[in-house]
């Protein structure tokens, strides 16, 4: 009866760490998209406060694709100037920040299917009547975020003395403290600031610029992400999912 007692328990064991074994390899063999966006602009990415993780609409939709696609999804944060170099260097599998497609980023990193059609507004103090469009700005102070758009747009305009920001915010505080003369930046971006309460002390002027396009990024020979994840968005647009994202952040479907 001993003998046998200690074979079941033999057995038992060996199927058991045959079992964790088992885990284990899954856990290690465990699909994972390396995501990295600078949480600075909402309402695309940024950081409630006292949450860890990061909310809008990029946070959204990034995770229903790696969902779609079987991927756990790992988001980090980053300046958005190292977006680009971290893609390169293979830190990361994919970055998305509200990051416009142009020519001069196609030449670094591939880009998915866009995603969200934007564009450039210029943002003033609420009492200033002098500065009505782009050409107003010539020998004034324009803040802006670094590498974005909108700071290539400020640095074209002459005479313009450019302060460029780690984060949209600052920029933003840098107007309401009378720092600068006006903001350049996304469209949504401010329609989202003025609603939360922006619109106490700004205003936008002008015609929306620059109409553009934003999409995700990653390295240039991943071609087969960048088709895994094109056909991710389009199951994604036919099952309601991304209407149903989009309308929870901008109210209403695309």
């Amino acid at each position: 009866m001993k003998k046998l007692v200690l074979l079941m328990m033999t057995i038992i064991t060996a199927v058991a760490m045959l079992a964790a074994g088992c885990g284990g390899e899954e856990k290690q063999t465990a699909k994972v998209l390396r995501v990295a966006t600078n949480p600075t602009f909402a309402p695309f990415e940024y950081q409630e406060e006292g949450k860890k993780e990061y909310s809008g609409f990029d946070m959204d939709l990034i995770r229903a694709l790696g969902k779609q696609m079987g991927y756990q999804v790992e988001i980090q944060s980053m300046g958005f100037d190292a977006l680009i170099p971290a893609l390169n260097a293979h830190n990361i599998d994919v970055a998305i920040s509200g990051m416009s497609i142009n020519e001069e980023r196609k030449k670094a990193v591939l880009f998915a299917e866009p995603y969200y059609t934007s564009g450039l507004i210029i943002v003033v103090a609420k009492d200033n009547e002098s500065i009505k469009n782009l050409d107003d700005l010539q020998g004034k102070r324009i803040a802006c975020q670094i590498g974005t758009t909108g700071e290539k747009v400020a640095r074209m305009v002459a005479g313009g003395k450019v302060k460029a920001f780690n984060h949209n915010t600052e920029a933003t505080l840098e107007l309401k403290t009378g720092g600068t003369d006006a903001v350049i930046n996304d469209v949504p971006v401010v329609k989202y600031y003025l609603a939360q309460g922006g619109d106490e002390f700004a205003k936008t002027v002008g015609e929306v610029m620059n109409a553009e396009q934003y999409g995700i990024a990653m390295h240039k020979d991943n071609t087969a992400l960048a088709a895994e994840m094109n056909k991710a968005m389009a199951e994604l647009k036919a099952n309601g999912e991304f209407d149903k994202i989009y309308a929870k952040w901008f109210g209403e479907a695309k």
